[in-house]
């Protein structure tokens, strides 16, 4: 890590309901006025801090960042896995953009980053168009499933029955990464779960028709990267986003051998997803 950079400094925003949220906050050097402030949407079971080495790379390209934990999730409070509300990480993702708005420079962008569950509630908060949002970055978003007939069957009713029941997400982290050190992270990292509410379950199969519902009229500038070799998510539905959103706001590209944790991979694998993100934002946010 670059030693001019400040360190990661953790704090927490209250939602409307008292729910403390974690937040976490990568700065530029004190010397460097921000190209832009990036603001990471984590994925499910994770937590923001997991991007460590993604916000620093990112800090050295000139980008403020931010993360904060789902509700659920990492630091943040609730039930793990559960889910408060069919739009609770939509509302939440509200909340933390309009304070982070708040502390940021004036006129300067705001770029959302998500990756898995958090580039669906990414692209569904842009979909909806909740907040103005001036780039839009989205990972291996979970825009489809691999659900078989039985899982379709569940995932329909039981969010209408038995919204709160929590069982194991199926995330079986070996598909991750090709990088053993990535699994192994994550297999040790206490504030990761393996739990998903039946609610929470319901928001993930709803969510992705809404995003394509809305693709043909995409606006914002969005920079869409996926993994040919998902086995956590299907790849189907960034490749159909990306065949119908208009090509001139949103640029698309699929790594074809990368599992499905794009920035983790490999180093053979990651150069690639990292130099199509510079190439990306230098297009959005010249440097000065």
């Amino acid at each position: 890590m670059n030693a001019a950079l400040p360190a990661m400094q953790i704090s927490h925003l209250a939602a409307p309901d008292g729910t403390q949220l974690c937040l976490r906050d990568w700065p530029v050097a004190a010397s460097t006025r921000a190209r832009a402030t990036v603001l990471i949407v984590h994925g499910l079971g994770e937590h923001g801090g997991r991007y460590e080495a993604l916000a620093r790379t990112l800090n050295e390209w000139g980008f403020s960042v931010q993360a904060y934990d789902h509700y659920g999730h990492g630091l943040s409070g609730g039930p793990r896995g559960g889910l408060s509300s069919d739009t609770r990480l939509l509302d939440d993702l509200a909340v933390v953009m309009d304070a982070t708005r708040a502390a940021m420079p004036y006129q300067q962008p705001l770029v959302l980053l998500g990756h898995s569950l958090g580039g669906l509630v990414a692209a569904d908060f842009v979909a909806a168009g909740m907040r103005h949002v001036d780039a839009l970055v989205l990972s291996s978003p979970a825009l489809a499933l691999h659900l078989s007939g039985v899982q379709k069957i569940l995932m329909e009713y039981l969010p209408k029955l038995v919204p709160n029941l929590r069982i194991a997400n199926g995330v079986q982290s070996r598909h991750l990464s090709h990088d053993a050190a990535v699994v192994k992270a994550y297999d040790d990292d206490a504030l990761q779960h393996n739990r998903i509410s039946a609610r929470l379950a319901g928001y993930m199969r709803g969510g992705g028709g809404r995003v394509q519902a809305k693709a043909r009229h995409w606006s914002v500038p969005t920079l869409l990267m996926w993994a040919g070799q998902d086995k956590l998510v299907n790849p189907a539905g960034s490749a159909l986003l990306a065949e119908h959103a208009p090509a001139a706001v949103l640029q698309a590209q699929c790594f074809d051998q990368a599992y499905h944790e794009i920035f983790n991979e490999s180093p053979e694998l990651a150069a690639p997803v990292f130099a199509r993100l510079e190439q990306w934002l230098n297009q959005q946010f010249p440097a000065a």
